[in-house]
């Protein structure tokens, strides 16, 4: 029986891919090294460096140092970035194709959330609560971008952040390190399909390694100094999964961690990722992340933070030139093994005969396919089904949501009233400068015909003037109801945008409260990329919206939840705090010798005595239109003892004892009640979203396995204690239910 044959049909038919088959990839291995014995070491250094283009930057902007197609052209460049569509993606291969070993470029991209339709931000979609959504959103990310010349982007981001005072928290998947692995799993999936090799697949790229999330006081940038012990149970676990899910590169972190920057991290690098994890993709830096080891104070200058960096693993050079102006001196003076260039060549190579470049150089460029990709109308449609279930209900008083379209007058109020392209949110691209986006105004009067809008500004996003309040006053006065879209602007989240206050900004709460003292009733939504704090909003308005930044159908989507056309489920993927002064805050904490049990439980306790400990809203909240109903099964366990290699199974009922048909988020938590070290007050380890007719119940069943057990003890080994456990079942992490423990055994 000839296996390459039947292997290769496969392929032909996309049942396999490239990488899926074991012939293919020793074929690969063979290439490689053909490709790799016919390489100067200019040549092998050239792959190591990426660049980037002549458009739009993501970082700050190298000045160029020559003609970048020339280079291109003498085989020094390996990837660049910031160069997207067909006729841009051809010009820049067609000069790889002059060089004298033809290795075709790489061309990445940061597709964050969305290439032509941008999704919600990932902070939002990771309110969904939903990885199978979320794969679905990054499949339609691939097949645009691929369409459009990309091969590579860098995302998904997986740094767990419990600092929502860091821009970047809006890039992520919250605090939450079990959530956090699911949802980056799903996002390598989705970016890369069927594998490498398909046609609408686009190389994953795992970041920021390790522990950027963490940066002190929240400042972007900044160093992080964490025990191995936290980087291993909270940091790390969302890139083990990215590598279970086979993602295809990784990226540096900027931050150093303990004292030694990321990128120049051996330990990171070589023994915990291609030592530990057996990663066979490649390492890049970030933007520039290799030279700035000099301003950290660990290199001295570009030639030694290129020594360092390669020793500790790092494979590509984006955009600080360390590599390519040093790494050829620093073999030929024997500082550098040829060996160690060459490892790092071939992981870029394996990748680039994996995506099938070197049978096609063009392969993802053409101009046909990425016309007809682009803006499919079922590709709209996914995003604002994404979109619609990434909304938070956090506060409906008196169930003054959803509205009825029986209304005569309602009040569109605020500054985001009107937003268009603001709905997209930081990191989104501008494929189509012309596209169309509709406004919350627009899409609530598409809604509701019948009823009648007034709108006023009110204010401004973020100043001190209060001229619009008279105005915005007497337009509720006017209406029914208000509804008030405030928040913030796109850019006061993401990357180099980290914040010391992080109130609802300028004067919104204000307006807010000028409206609410009109008497009439007050809709909320709050569009941000982070966790906001209001207080005021919090106590006083009837009903509250978190709507983060939801993409190109955002409009709609909110129109959807306001109407009750789709009943909201997002349940919060990260804690908010009251003030500042709490920060950090996580669920997921120690307890201490001296535990307060509640808010007014501060004497002597581990609490403030100004300010109550609990959270504004926890990790894993969210209201729904309807109500639900939790009771315990007659058998609600299987067992009450289990031993290391058993499971146990956990039965209850879940009714819908509301007027809505909705979508409850069950979820389970986990407390090791004695253990050395210490456990958690509670851990998520697993939840089941579960979709109900109004006076509908269903059994829901949950399997305990000794994987939900396993810790890292004091000397980094995986291990389970035997002891008493608790279980909690709950609608969020605050908001527990069912609760019964269980013993593990020898």
């Amino acid at each position: 029986m000839n296996f390459k044959k039947i292997a290769s049909a496969l392929l032909a038919l996309g049942i396999f891919t490239i990488s899926q088959t074991v012939f293919a990839q020793d074929e690969i291995d063979k290439k490689v090294d053909s490709v790799l014995s016919k390489m100067t070491l200019a040549e092998k250094v050239g792959q190591m460096n990426q660049y980037n283009g002549d458009w739009e930057a993501t970082g700050p902007v190298t000045k160029d140092v020559g003609n970048k197609l020339d280079e291109i052209k003498q085989g020094r460049v390996g990837a660049v970035l910031n160069i997207m569509g067909s006729a841009h993606t051809k010009m820049f291969q067609d000069a790889a194709m002059q060089s004298r070993m033809k290795i075709p470029l790489l061309f990445g991209q940061d597709v964050i959330h969305g290439y032509r339709i941008t999704f919600p931000i990932p902070l939002a979609e990771a309110a969904s609560w939903d990885p199978d959504a979320i794969e679905r959103a990054e499949r339609i990310a691939a097949t645009e971008a691929s369409a459009s010349g990309i091969n590579w982007t860098f995302a998904p981001m997986v740094d767990i952040a419990r600092d929502p005072r860091w821009g970047r928290v809006m890039e992520g998947s919250g605090e939450d390190p079990y959530l956090g692995s699911l949802i980056a799993a799903a996002r390598v999936r989705g970016f890369q399909g069927r594998g490498l090799g398909s046609i609408d697949a686009v190389m994953a790229c795992a970041k920021h390694f390790a522990a950027y999330g963490a940066a002190v006081g929240g400042r972007d940038y900044n160093s992080v100094d964490m025990s191995l012990h936290q980087l291993w149970e909270v940091y790390l676990p969302p890139f083990k999964a990215a590598e279970e899910a086979g993602a295809a590169t990784f990226m540096n972190s900027f931050n150093d961690l303990n004292g030694t920057p990321a990128t120049g991290n051996k330990y990171l690098q070589r023994d915990v990722l291609k030592g530990k994890w057996n990663f066979k993709g490649f390492v890049v830096s970030d933007w520039g992340s290799i030279g700035e080891m000099i301003p950290h104070g660990y290199a001295k200058d570009n030639a030694e933070a290129a020594l360092f960096a390669v020793t500790a693993g790092n494979d590509m050079d984006m955009e600080s030139r360390s590599y390519i102006g040093n790494l050829e001196k620093l073999v030929n003076d024997g500082k550098v093994p040829m060996s160690m260039v060459d490892e790092s060549v071939k992981r870029i190579l394996r990748k680039k005969f994996e995506m099938g470049l070197f049978d096609d150089p063009y392969r993802f460029i053409n101009a046909s396919r990425e016309k007809s990709m682009l803006n499919r109308p079922e590709s709209r449609e996914e995003a604002r089904e994404i979109a619609r279930k990434s909304v938070v209900l956090l506060k409906n008083d008196k169930q003054l949501l959803p509205l009825s379209r029986q209304l005569k007058t309602v009040a569109l109020i605020g500054p985001l009233a009107k937003a268009k392209k603001e709905q997209k949110g930081f990191w989104s691209l501008d494929i189509d400068p012309n596209e169309d986006i509709q406004s919350v105004m627009e899409a609530m009067e598409k809604a509701a015909p019948m009823t009648k809008f007034l709108y006023s500004y009110g204010c401004n996003i973020d100043d001190q003037t209060k001229s619009g309040f008279a105005d915005a006053v007497e337009t509720a006065k006017k209406a029914d109801v208000v509804v008030m879209a405030m928040g913030e602007a796109p850019d006061m989240t993401g990357e180099a945008k980290s914040k010391a206050n992080i109130h609802l900004p300028g004067v919104q709460e204000d307006l807010i409260k000028a409206v609410v003292e009109t008497g009439k009733p007050v809709v909320v939504l709050l569009m941000a990329g982070r966790p906001m704090i209001f207080n005021w909003t919090a106590d006083n308005a009837q009903s509250i919206l978190y709507t983060w930044w939801l993409g190109s159908l955002g409009g709609g989507a909110i129109a959807d939840v306001l109407y009750g056309d789709y009943n909201p489920s997002g349940k919060l993927p990260i804690t908010f705090p009251r003030t500042e002064g709490q920060i950090p805050i996580y669920y997921n904490h120690f307890n201490t010798g001296r535990p307060g049990v509640s808010d007014k439980d501060v004497f002597y306790k581990s609490a403030y005595i100004d300010l109550p400990n609990s959270p504004r809203y926890a990790f894993g909240y969210g209201l729904s239109y309807t109500t639900f109903q939790y009771t315990d099964d007659d058998a609600f366990y299987s067992k009450a003892q289990i031993k290391d290699n058993e499971t146990l199974k956990i039965s209850l009922t879940i009714k819908n004892t509301g007027q809505y048909a909705g979508e409850e988020t069950v979820q389970l938590y986990i407390r090791d009640l004695v253990s050395q070290p210490l456990r958690p007050v509670k851990e998520l380890k697993d939840f089941k979203k579960v979709f109900l007719q109004p006076g509908e119940s269903k059994k829901v069943t949950f399997t305990i396995d000794r994987n939900m057990l396993y810790f890292y003890n004091d000397n980094l080994e995986y291990v389970t204690q035997p002891g008493d456990f608790q279980v909690m079942i709950g609608s969020a992490s605050d908001d527990i239910r069912l609760h019964r423990t269980f013993e593990l055994t020898n």
